[in-house]
């Protein structure tokens, strides 16, 4: 009997792999591309643009700052920005001075942003003001009030004991902020040649980034990884999608870089290749459409939900677009008039935050008779189990079980939780996902196991369900959820938000439903909700557990 375990090639075989810690990916591509542009950003008052040499020397400037902040090895510094040259330079500026970059989330609340910042120990926090639909100064100060008064690096706050100081970009220096060229000025008496030996002096098993999950449902889990995690898969990603420095990639990221995806596939691919970072530092669709024809972008990188917001842009039809070369087929950039591709995204892939993103992939155009409906196969490195929920026996090849992954990026731990804790006696980390293997090492991801539907005796996974729905014309967000049933155990209800101006009918959905799922998995009713309606995380995921007690509601009613 096969047993549900495989693993990838080793890591020693893996191509295209470069400089296994974020300073040394840094100083590599800076030494290959140094007069390539590496990053812009345009705005009302001017556009900023970076070549590669200017990237390095911009984050050698925080670097010293960090340095003379008397920050050393693995101090902890927040960067809270919307994507921008700061937030780049920021990030590897306090890698080179030995630090740990924690970036944090712009969707933040203030209650969220208040429980990162004591879970995380930061020290120093790096910051942008103004924010779409946030006044970052203004949830601090209200936070903790020293931070308008007391002197810069000179905070005492029992809210956040580890906190001394704060730099802001953009206005509100002031108090306890300094404003962001005065915190540069910090490093002017630091002697760049310490940030050489101090990067110099990082080991890839040194610990190199802190971030948060997304807290789709609980609060979110500070991550700490390795820097070989992130080197590892900002190199694989490159490898992944296909590109080469010949490509010269010009990269639109729709989402924030503070998310392991985002860094891994946006940033890392980008600078992997010595490409462009085209940076947008909010989505907006006809913002977005102006940008990519402007900056004649190449890749495009969205989440599902944005697509459709796209297309529906106002300007839609007035842009030029033929720029775009690794545009997925599937989605609607690709179906725009002035758009010639027929290229397809490593997307039968699987992979956690707890892994720095991927574990399970196919790369960039693999045929369907090969991904098929599967999350792909293990990356070199990476072993995959399939485990019973209750037992942790490995189950025989093609049963459906629990999710188990170790691999060289996997995590250094959660904060305040030992590692032996997630872990388990082979050093697997058990997901919490439920999936299967198939006889050609093919995994399917079948959703969370908490939200898998049981109903009359059968499992339907929300997953399947949402994929189908999302191609139902008008759609703009769907999730799939199980609804308590007194003879059924649970019924399979789906939540949509219809787009803009959609006519959406359940009973047309319903039928369309029939004709591509087994009838046990056709949901059994379909309810429709404004987006202020529900609760999306920042990485635009519904809050099921919030949303199936909505749903619950909204059909006693």
């Amino acid at each position: 009997m096969s047993l549900s375990i495989a693993s990838g090639p080793p890591l020693a075989e893996e191509p295209g792999l470069g400089t296994l810690t974020l300073p040394g990916l840094l100083r590599e591509t800076t030494t290959r591309f140094a007069g390539r542009e590496a990053l812009v950003l345009r705005e009302a008052d001017g556009v900023i643009r970076w070549s590669y040499a200017e990237l390095w020397d911009r984050a050698v400037t925080v670097a010293r700052a960090v340095r003379a902040s008397g920050h050393g090895k693995d101090s902890r510094v927040g960067v809270l920005m919307t994507n921008r040259p700061e937030w780049v330079s920021a990030v590897f500026g306090i890698s080179l001075a030995g630090g740990v970059p924690v970036p944090l989330s712009t969707f933040s609340t203030p209650s969220e942003l208040e429980y990162l910042l004591q879970t995380s120990g930061v020290s120093w926090l790096l910051f942008e003001r103004d924010a779409p639909r946030k006044d970052f100064l203004e949830i601090l100060t209200g936070l903790e009030p020293q931070i308008g008064t007391a002197a810069p690096g000179g905070i005492r706050s029992t809210t956040f004991p580890f906190l001394r100081g704060l730099a802001v970009v953009g206005s509100g220096a002031g108090g306890a902020v300094e404003s962001w060229d005065d915190f540069l000025a910090r490093g002017e008496t630091e002697p760049a040649e310490l940030v050489e030996a101090t990067a110099e002096t990082t080991f890839p098993s040194d610990a190199g980034l802190l971030l948060f999950s997304s807290g789709s449902t609980s609060k979110p889990k500070g991550i700490l990884s390795a820097h070989r995690a992130a080197a590892i898969q900002c190199w694989r990603f490159a490898r992944l999608f296909g590109l080469s420095p010949e490509d010269h990639v010009r990269c639109w990221p729709a989402n924030g870089l503070f998310w392991s995806g985002n860094f891994a596939m946006a940033l890392g691919a980008t600078l992997c290749t010595g490409g462009s970072l085209v940076l947008q530092r909010g989505f907006d669709a006809a913002e977005a459409l102006d940008l990519m024809h402007a900056e004649r972008v190449t890749m495009p990188l969205a989440w599902p939900h944005q697509w459709p917001q796209l297309e529906a842009a106002p300007n839609w039809s007035d842009v030029d677009l033929s720029s775009l070369r690794f545009a997925d087929s599937k989605f609607a950039l690709a179906k725009h008039p002035t758009v010639s591709s027929d290229w397809s995204e490593p997307g039968h892939a699987y992979g956690n935050t707890e892994t720095f993103t991927l574990t399970t992939c196919f790369p960039a155009n693999t045929p369907p008779e090969v991904g098929g409906s599967s999350s792909g196969e293990p990356l070199p490195g990476v072993t995959v189990k399939i485990v019973d929920t209750l037992t942790a026996e490995v189950l025989p090849r093609g049963e459906h079980g629990e999710i188990c992954v170790k691999g060289p990026t996997l995590m250094l731990g959660y904060v305040g939780t030992p590692l032996a804790d997630t872990l388990d006696d082979e050093g697997f980390f058990r997901t919490g996902d439920g999936g299967r293997l198939d006889d050609r090492n093919r995994l399917f991801w079948e959703g969370r196991l908490t939200d898998i539907i049981k109903t009359g005796g059968a499992n339907v996974s929300p997953l399947e369900v949402d994929e189908a729905i999302a191609r139902y014309p008008g759609v703009k967000v769907t999730q799939t959820v199980g609804v308590p049933h007194e003879t059924l155990g649970e019924v399979v209800v789906a939540c949509i938000v219809p787009h803009d101006d959609a006519k959406l009918d359940a009973d047309g959905i319903v039928a369309y439903l029939r004709e591509r799922l087994a009838s046990y998995k056709v949901p059994r009713h379909v309810l429709f909700f404004a987006e202020d309606e529900i609760a999306l995380t920042g990485s635009a995921k519904v809050k099921s557990g919030d949303l199936r007690e909505l749903a619950a509601k909204r059909l006693a009613g």
